[in-house]
This record gives C-alpha cells, structure tokens and sequence, in this order.
C-alpha cells in the first residue's frame, strides 16, 4: 500500500473545489499522491453559512474533514484556513503551501478589500464582475470557458453566505498573521508577479514571518494562479512537498 500522505486543496471565497481541476489533472499526472478538493463551509456543496463565523470556525470545519494527516495546500481564503490548521492543528499539517495568499494587510491594502466587501454587500453581481475582470483581463489570454466557469460558480453563491466568508478573508490576515511565527512544519509561499490584491510582497512577508519558509513569484500571472498556470504551479508545489517529505518521512 502506498504510504504517502495525500494532497489537500482549499479553495478561495466565493469559489468551490472545481477551481482545482486542471490543477488536480496535472499533480496527478506527475505524482502518484492521492488529490483531494474540499469544499469550504458555505461554498459549492456545503450549507450557506447563516451567520457571521471566524477564521477559526472555518479551519476547524474543515479540519473535521481532513484526513488524518496531509500537505495542506490553500489558496486566497483558503490559504489562511491552512495557515490557521497549520499553527494549531500541527499534527494534521505534513506541509502548507499557500497560494495567493494575502498576508499582513497594510492600512491601504485593507482600506482596498473593505471597499470590496463593501461593493459585495451592495451590488453582489457588480462585485462578481469587478472580480472577474480583476482576475482575467482581456489581455491575459484566459479560455473564455474557463472565465464563464468562473462567472457561473461565484454568482451561484448565496450573497449572505458569501459576505460572511468573504468578511473573514477581508479581516482575518491580521489575526492569523500575529501567530505565523508559531507555525513549525514546513512552508511554502507562491503568488504570481502580477496579482493585485495578493502581491508578491505580501508573499515576501509571508516567506519572513514563517521561520524557514520559502516563496516563489510565477511571472505573467494574476490572482488566478491555479487556473492561469495549473502546471508550472504543480511543478512547484511538488517539488516542495517532494524533498519535504524526504525530511519528514511521510
């Protein structure tokens, strides 16, 4: 039987695990690791979320889901729900990669995603749009498919639901960022060089405050990361977990 721990992807607000799937298809055409998605609590088949929760509440959700032990890998929202698992649920936590991951928020850059949740809360489909064209320019060569997939799975959402979860994305960096220096497995951090909401700088912060972690900055690439570039994301992130588990004998 194979030994291995398997891979765990947590998706972003108002997305679900379908996010994943060109990513899933090229991890698995290069590793052997079992690949698992989960839905976050208010997102794809999980209940909306009725009333206001905390980043706690969703780590502690999904970690109720978790297998016994895996490489956490978490983008946007789900990034922080892994940087919160992995800081006080260690023993689950083989890895973390966070991807796209804000981290530390300046007063600006929180000034920014309030106004966004803001937007969210008065004219959900607006924000959708504002979201879309943030993610996908028309420069960015993106599959039209692939946008209107996009489209489709986030004004599927609940809006009450999805201004909870998304409350707890615009707010919860400062809260997980003052325990990031706790975190002991090992870590990595990745953006693209081009995302304007979870900057390469923030991932630079991220790489500082966590002791040992790394980072790397994928060019050409917005916020979209595991959509925009699944197999050069997959590449790094295996490589990661790889010569990881060679230290931690998973």
């Amino acid at each position: 039987m194979d030994a291995k721990l398997p891979i765990v992807l947590l998706h972003g607000v108002g997305l679900d695990s379908t996010m994943w799937d060109q990513f899933r298809d090229e991890v698995r055409r290069a590793s052997d690791r079992e690949v698992l998605a989960l839905d976050l609590p208010g997102h794809g088949s999980r209940p909306p979320l009725e009333r206001e929760v905390s980043l706690g509440d969703l780590a502690n959700d999904v970690g109720n889901r978790l297998p016994a032990r895996a490489h956490l890998v978490g983008f946007s929202l789900g990034a922080l729900i892994a940087q919160h698992l992995a800081r006080f649920q260690p023993e689950r936590v083989a890895t973390l990669t966070s991807v796209s991951s804000v981290c530390l928020r300046t007063l600006q850059e929180a000034e920014s995603v309030d106004a966004r949740l803001q937007n969210a809360a008065a004219d959900f489909s607006g924000s959708v749009e504002a979201s879309i064209e943030r993610w996908f320019p028309a420069d960015a060569g993106t599959d039209p498919a692939t946008v209107a997939g996009v489209r489709r799975t986030l004004l599927a959402n609940d809006p009450s639901s999805y201004l909870h979860a998304y409350r707890v994305f615009a707010t919860a960096d400062a809260e997980i960022g003052a325990e990031l220096g706790a975190i002991a497995v090992p870590s990595l951090a990745v953006t693209g060089d081009q995302d304007p909401g979870s900057t390469p700088e923030m991932t630079r912060r991220l790489g500082e405050a966590i002791p040992g972690a790394r980072t790397a900055v994928v060019p050409n690439t917005r916020h979209m990361l595991p959509v925009q570039r699944p197999a050069e994301l997959a590449r790094i992130i295996i490589e990661f977990i790889e010569e990881s588990s060679r230290d931690i004998h998973d």
